[in-house]
């Protein structure tokens, strides 16, 4: 078969792309749901080199590939998408609404961008409605210090989760992170308006951040094994 034959089937820069040995894992981070960002460097660099070609490439999976405003790459299935899609919990996107927060407050230029799991938990009870947290966990409005104990529990897993989803960076061995711009796949309703901040905190006050929408699933943004740790999921909503 010639060249010209194989250039009908596959364009060169995408047949580059896919030969390129940094491709594989990053197709593997991509199709679990990983949002790449700038701290990525090679592979950021890698999909703006060839944002056009892969983004073809992933159409034929029905799948988009997407560059967010703030500029991290994720994957987006469409309902008849060949990539397996997943859902986060309701606490897992209220976690989300609250880095947001965190990343468009002053405290994080003050503080260098890095947060504890702790600074975390405490902006969350100081924000959300506090009856409401206590039933993600009880599913009573009340709860006692044992409870509140499993609470920050729940709070640390839905940090692993985004941690695996590229939203927050560890830093070093510590329980302190720094939040990635990917948060703002759960600030995408905030990004007009005069202030985006107080709109996030208007969200997460107004318990919007966790209201279930019957919408079309998003990417893989979980592993299989993290599905069975709860019941109650919802998807990552907004459009980023």
């Amino acid at each position: 078969m010639s060249s010209t034959d194989i250039n009908e089937f596959m364009p060169v820069n995408l047949a580059k792309a896919i030969a390129n040995p940094l491709f594989p894992e990053l197709d593997s981070l991509l199709r679990a749901g990983r949002h790449i960002g700038s701290d990525d460097m090679d592979n950021h660099a890698f999909l703006c080199d060839f944002e056009s070609e892969l983004a073809h490439f992933y159409q034929r999976y029905n799948t988009e590939l997407v560059r967010a405003p703030e500029g991290f790459f994720y994957l987006r299935p469409r309902s008849t998408s060949l990539i397996s899609r997943s859902v986060l919990s309701e606490l897992d996107m209220l976690v989300g609404k609250v880095l947001c927060f965190l990343y468009l407050s002053p405290e994080r230029l003050a503080q260098e961008g890095i947060f504890s799991n702790q600074e975390l938990y405490d902006e969350l009870l100081q924000l959300a409605d506090e009856q409401k947290l206590m039933k993600l966990v009880t599913n009573r409005a009340t709860g006692s210090d044992l409870d509140r104990e499993k609470l920050f529990e729940k709070v640390r897993t839905s940090l692993r989760r985004l941690r695996r989803l590229g939203m927050i960076i560890h830093v070093g061995e510590t329980s302190k992170f720094r939040i990635s711009e990917a948060v703002f796949r759960f600030g995408a309703d905030v990004r007009v308006g005069d202030d985006m901040r107080d709109a996030q905190l208007r969200l997460i006050r107004d318990g919007e951040a966790v209201v279930y929408h019957e919408e079309p699933a998003q990417p893989s943004l979980l592993d299989e094994s993290d599905e069975q740790d709860y019941d109650e999921k919802t998807e990552l909503e907004g459009e980023a």
